[in-house]
C-alpha cells in the first residue's frame, strides 16, 4: 500500500487540477487546509495554517506516514516563512520527496512576491530533503483576472514593454504530478506557455472575446521593476518546457463566445475561482 501524498494549496486553482490526477494515479491524498473540511473520495483534509505559531502539532499529524509533499500553497506574501515551517516539519517526519511550485523569474524580478518565492526555493534546497522545484509562468487564470481589472476602466492603461508567457494551469498540474510520482530532480526546466504576448495584446484579446472596445493608453513602469520586465526577466525563452494550450484557446473557453461576439451565460463575466501563481 502506498503512502498518502500531502498536498498544500489543494483547494486552489492548481490544486483543483492536481487532486483528481493523483487520485487517477491510485494515490491517497491528504490536503493541508486552513479550514476544516469533510474528507471524501480518497482525499483527507487536515486543518493547519502554515503561518500559525501553534501549527506544529497539526502539521506533525498531517505528515504522519507521508513520503511525498507537494507544496502548492502560495499567497502575496509569506511564502518563504510558510515553506520554512513546512520543510522543517517534513524533515523531522522523514519525508523522502518535497516538490515545490515556484515562478519564472524568482531570482531576477525585484518584486516582493518573487523574492518570497526565491526564499521558499532556498528553504527547500537547503532543507536536507530530496527535492524538486518547478518554476512556471503566470497561469491563464491570473492573467485573465489582471486584464479584466484593466479593462473595467474607460481608457485601459497598458504597461509598455511588459510581456507575459501565460501557461495553462492544467498543464502545470500534469507536470507537477509527473514530478511528484518520480524521483527527486532538483531544479527542473521551467514550464511556460506556448507564446509571448504584450499586455496590450492580452487586453485586446479579452475585449474581442467580450465583443467590446476600449481606447488604450501606454504607460511606463518605472524603476528596477520596469527595467526587469522590459529585459524579459519574467520570461523563459530558452531551455524551458512549453505548454500547448494558448491564451486564445483559454479565452474561447472562458469567454463563452458565440457568433457575433456576444457572451453566453457563465462566461468571462462570471466569478473566477481562486487563482494560482
Amino acid at each position: 500500500m502506498t503512502s498518502p501524498i500531502l498536498v498544500t494549496g489543494g483547494t486552489g486553482t492548481l490544486g483543483g487540477h492536481v487532486l483528481p490526477l493523483l487520485r487517477r494515479a491510485g494515490r491517497e491524498v491528504r490536503v493541508l487546509s486552513r479550514h476544516a473540511r469533510e474528507s471524501a473520495d480518497g482525499v483527507e483534509y487536515v486543518a493547519c495554517d502554515l503561518l500559525a505559531r501553534d501549527g506544529d502539532r497539526a502539521l506533525g499529524a498531517a505528515l504522519e506516514g507521508v513520503e511525498t509533499v507537494l507544496h502548492l500553497a502560495g499567497g502575496p506574501k509569506g511564502d518563504d516563512i510558510a515553506t520554512r515551517n513546512l520543510v522543517r516539519a517534513a524533515a523531522a517526519a522523514g519525508v523522502r520527496h518535497f516538490v515545490y511550485i515556484s515562478v519564472i523569474g524568482a531570482d531576477r524580478v525585484p518584486l516582493g512576491y518573487f523574492r518570497s518565492k526565491l526564499g521558499a526555493e532556498r528553504a527547500v534546497a537547503e532543507s536536507g530533503l530530496p527535492w524538486t522545484t518547478l518554476r512556471a509562468a503566470q497561469f491563464h487564470d491570473l492573467v485573465l483576472k489582471a486584464v479584466r481589472t484593466m479593462t473595467k476602466m474607460p481608457v485601459v492603461p497598458v504597461p509598455g514593454g511588459i510581456r507575459m508567457q501565460p501557461v495553462d494551469a492544467r498543464e502545470v498540474a500534469a507536470r507537477l504530478v509527473e514530478l511528484a510520482l518520480g524521483e527527486p530532480a532538483g531544479l527542473v526546466p521551467d514550464l511556460a506557455g506556448p507564446a509571448v504576448h504584450s499586455m496590450g495584446e492580452l487586453a485586446r484579446g479579452y475585449l474581442r472575446a467580450r465583443g467590446k472596445r476600449r481606447p488604450m493608453l501606454p504607460v511606463r513602469l518605472p524603476g528596477k521593476v520596469g527595467r526587469a520586465y522590459r529585459a524579459a526577466e519574467n520570461l523563459s525563452l530558452e531551455g524551458a518546457s512549453f505548454g500547448t494550450r494558448t491564451w486564445e484557446e483559454f479565452l474561447a473557453e472562458h469567454a463563452g463566445t458565440v457568433p457575433g461576439g456576444k457572451r453566453s451565460a457563465g462566461g468571462v463575466g462570471s466569478t473566477p475561482g481562486e487563482t494560482g501563481m
